[in-house]
């Protein structure tokens, strides 16, 4: 029995990129501590999927289950879900269900994993957007500016770009990744600061590049605007932007009329362009429009407005403060 779960095991580790297309169904390998990642909006965002019980459904960012669990608890014994994540610690978490399967792996893929598992069209899919609980509080993985680990920001362990393209890429790259994914005015004087501080020495650690940072910021926004450092590095590291419009536009395919698509995201740049594609089906924000001036939409918003988490839920967990909820549905 131990050497049928050891097999278990290694398949899914392997299974890094699309090629072998692998997943794990009803695995047994662990159980997820508590403190993996408390989801937010869970209550909301499972009504937003509004689940039949012999549904299909997909979890694009399974991470530490919370929200894999719950939907199988809204299943029947003919329901299925698939939960997608590229990082080795989640492999743990795996779900013991055979309703279940898992896919380690990038999302990006998620056509061709439905594909290979003999599955067509879904009629829900979940992408709970951003860093886990767990991914902020480990040291190692270089996610947070709370600690003094490698720079490092990567998802999935095995990709070869890392925080360190820091020491790599052009001002005029950093300057950019700045700029477009931390929303920093002054992203080319800290592109310059950089470059002229790695010429001395590359950076390797949190802490020094912290401290090349620090004129820039005053006392009052420090914690904020290093946030947006790191969050600029991270989309550039993990090419988040690019992986969520790939989703979206998968989303289209892949979805039965009616489907569902939920999406919670935990900063402007995602929530806009989430916002703009449920609106328009496209990522400007386009509005096309018929000859009775109906909007050409292959989706229809179900939240006109936008969802986020009270204050209760807030002072249970903090970092469902920045969390925003939008639903959509595949028209019919």
């Amino acid at each position: 029995m131990k050497k049928n779960k050891q097999n278990k095991k290694i398949s899914i580790e392997n299974n890094t990129n699309f090629n072998p297309p692998l997943g794990v169904r009803g695995s047994s390998l662990g159980v997820v501590p508590s403190i993996y990642h408390t989801p937010a909006l869970l209550p909301e965002t499972i009504e937003g999927l509004n689940i039949k019980p012999d549904g299909i459904y997909v979890d694009v960012t399974f991470g530490g289950g919370g929200h894999s669990r719950e939907i199988l608890s809204h299943l029947g014994k003919n329901g299925k879900l698939i939960g997608f994540d590229q990082d080795l610690d989640a492999v743990k978490n795996a779900l013991d269900d055979p309703r279940f399967i898992f896919v380690r792996s990038n999302f990006k893929y998620m056509k061709n994993f439905l594909r290979y598992h003999n599955i067509d069209k879904v009629d829900g899919i979940l992408a709970d957007l951003g860093v886990s609980s767990h991914h902020f509080d480990e040291a190692d993985r270089g996610f947070s500016f709370r600690f003094d680990g490698a720079l490092d920001m990567r998802m999935n362990t095995k990709s070869p770009l890392t925080a360190a393209v820091l020491n790599t890429y052009t001002e005029e790259q950093l300057a950019d990744v700045f700029y477009l994914y931390g929303e920093l005015h002054n992203s080319r004087k800290i592109a310059k600061t950089i470059v002229n501080a790695r010429s001395v020495t590359p950076f390797k650690n949190i802490f020094p590049f912290i401290e090349v940072l620090k004129p820039f910021f005053g006392r009052e926004k420090e914690k904020k605007d290093m946030a947006r450092v790191f969050q600029a590095l991270r989309i550039e590291v993990n090419k988040e932007m690019d992986v969520l419009k790939s989703l979206l536009e998968q989303s289209l395919e892949v979805l039965n009329p009616e489907g569902r698509l939920v999406v919670l995201t935990y900063h402007s740049l995602e929530d806009r362009l989430v916002k703009n594609f449920f609106r328009s089906g496209n990522f400007e924000g386009t509005l096309e429009k018929d000859f009775y001036g109906n909007i050409l939409s292959p989706l229809k918003a179900i939240n006109n407005k936008v969802i986020i988490a009270d204050a209760a839920e807030i002072e249970r967990n903090p970092r469902a403060r920045s969390a925003k909820l939008r639903i959509a549905e595949i028209k019919g």
